[in-house]
């Protein structure tokens, strides 16, 4: 199979809009993630998914609009996008549970970062590593379930 440079293109530009709008996400889910757990003292769980919330409605409408630009149903995508959320953000929260719980990471000490200590030090470590594997498992889904092209570059209905 010969790979089309301008299709190579431009999924790298794709995957380049993704990134950013992944950061943005990170940077929104991180902040509501720190100011609901260290500093209101909610709980990790709660935390995390008030974060997830605001991310995952800042990246529909920016990946809907800006990355994947798709004109399909509306309700269809944003279903689909909302499932996805979900099964990525029960793998995220799976993956905490076994760093938190089952290697004993939130004991980390608050002075793990030399440079950069911090109060829950391996709660905000855990919320990053999981959110790596989030993303990774989210991108595929939308890729390839909600924003996606048949093989005839006609986009899913």
């Amino acid at each position: 199979m010969k790979i089309d440079k301008a299709e190579a293109r431009q999924t790298g530009i794709q995957l380049l809009k993704y990134g950013v709008i992944g950061v943005l996400n990170t940077l929104i889910t991180l902040v509501v993630f720190y100011l609901l757990n260290t500093k209101m003292g909610l709980s990790y769980g709660i935390s995390n998914v008030v974060g997830y919330i605001f991310g995952v409605i800042n990246s529909f409408l920016w990946n809907r609009n800006w990355v994947f630009k798709t004109k399909n149903n509306f309700s269809r995508e944003l279903l689909l996008f909302v499932c996805g959320f979900l099964i990525c953000l029960a793998l995220q929260l799976c993956v905490s549970w076994i760093l938190l719980e089952g290697l004993g990471w939130k004991n980390l000490p608050d002075n793990i970062i030399p440079f950069f200590p911090m109060e829950k030090a391996g709660q905000n470590i855990v919320m990053i590593t999981a959110m790596v594997v989030y993303t990774l498992a989210n991108y595929a889904y939308n890729r390839f379930v909600t924003f996606r092209v048949d093989p005839n570059g006609t986009p899913g209905k």
